[in-house]
């Protein structure tokens, strides 16, 4: 009985509310970035032990423009082991993915055991899923198998958030070196990274991205640096910047081959022969890859997009309708036309027919004379 007065309360509320003019919101809340429990691991009340590798201790202003937005710590055990988990979401996937190469470590081991992609270090666990990173400190690569129910419950993004960025996808797969991949979406976060360019002069506050990479080859460690632009314009003026600066950075960029294909920008520089550095730049081509990614939602179309669309459809709408008009015109000068001309050529008017547009009420419209039918008037 309480509850049925609790709920008729309630709808009363509601109805005065919206007697009253008062705007009514409903929002879903989010889900818990990361779970009180997960498989055999249990949240804990004591402080489990927390390695070097922390995100306490990452550039702030890197991670400032990757875009989080949330981030939460907890701790965890099973079996009388403790582990401490933190995890940050970010505000797509794109700016989480440029934070975990930021977080990764030299010599951590990468594959794509957890989520995405993850790494594994002595005593540390770093993975990311949808747009969240995850670092785990106190475990290894034993306990990945128990790590997985955790990155099957943290939070999705959907729609163009959830889309894997396309510029690390871009690199040669041939002699790069395990783990060197590094994504970048700011200056601070390049700088951090260890960019081999001045990462003030790259124009990231125009939307632009770089990716970092080594690869080995039979004359040494080459670096191999991607940098995309929203038009190849930018792209363009970054390409001959640099060119230009080639001779300022240094021995390191003495044999340096600079090549733009539309809005991407690669560089090679390191210790490989000219002719091999020129050949690891003609190797990165823009192209389009389409892949099945299980973290991806569906895009929905965007504003932009459904009126490109609709303006599309009236345009074939509108040719469709001229084109059957024009052909109606013609077919019509060509019928009656051609009928005229034979009755002409015949040596007789090109119509007879009685004017049939007046109805002839008005007395003063004489009466309809219809002439006498000629068998030879069939056409």
């Amino acid at each position: 009985m309480r509850r049925v007065v609790m709920v008729a309360a309630l709808a009363a509320g509601l109805a005065t509310g919206v007697s009253a003019g008062a705007q009514v919101v409903l929002t879903e809340p989010s889900a818990p970035l990361l779970p009180q429990n997960f498989g055999e691991w249990k949240q804990t009340s004591e402080a489990a032990p927390v390695g070097e590798l922390t995100l306490t201790t990452v550039s702030k202003q890197a991670l400032e423009e990757c875009g989080p937005e949330r981030s939460k710590v907890t701790d965890y055990v099973r079996g009388g082991r403790k582990i401490h988990v933190e995890a940050i979401q970010f505000g797509d996937r794109t700016g989480a993915f440029s934070a975990y190469t930021l977080v990764k470590r030299a010599g951590m081991r990468e594959a794509k055991d957890l989520g995405s992609r993850d790494a594994v270090g002595d005593g540390a666990v770093l993975f990311t899923v949808s747009a969240s990173v995850v670092l785990i400190s106190g475990a290894s690569a034993t306990d990945v198998a128990s790590l997985k129910p955790l990155a099957a419950v943290m939070p999705k993004v959907a729609g163009n958030k959830g889309v894997a960025p396309l510029l690390p996808t871009l690199l040669p797969a041939k002699g790069l070196v395990n783990g060197s991949l590094r994504y970048a979406l700011g200056p601070a976060t390049y700088a951090a990274e260890g960019g081999v360019l001045p990462a003030n002069e790259l124009e990231f506050s125009k939307a632009g991205e770089a990716v970092t990479a080594e690869y080995s080859g039979k004359g040494g460690k080459e670096t191999l640096t991607v940098l995309m632009y929203p038009t190849p314009a930018i792209a363009g003026k970054i390409t001959q910047e640099i060119t230009d600066a080639l001779p300022k950075l240094g021995p390191g960029f003495a044999t340096a081959r600079v090549k733009r294909d539309a809005e991407v920008v690669s560089l090679a520089s390191g210790a490989l022969p000219a002719e091999e550095a020129q050949r690891l730049v003609e190797s990165v081509h823009l192209r389009q890859d389409f892949a099945v990614d299980p973290d991806v939602q569906p895009v929905e179309p965007t504003e932009h997009t459904k009126v490109i669309q609709t303006y599309s459809l009236l345009t074939s709408i509108a040719v469709l309708a001229g084109v059957l008009m024009s052909a109606a015109v013609l077919l019509g000068l060509f019928l009656g036309g051609g009928r005229a001309l034979y009755r002409v050529a015949r040596g007789k008017p090109a119509a007879v027919e009685v004017e049939f547009l007046s109805l002839h009420l008005a007395t003063e419209n004489k009466p309809v004379q219809f002439q006498a039918s000629d068998p030879t008037d069939a056409v």
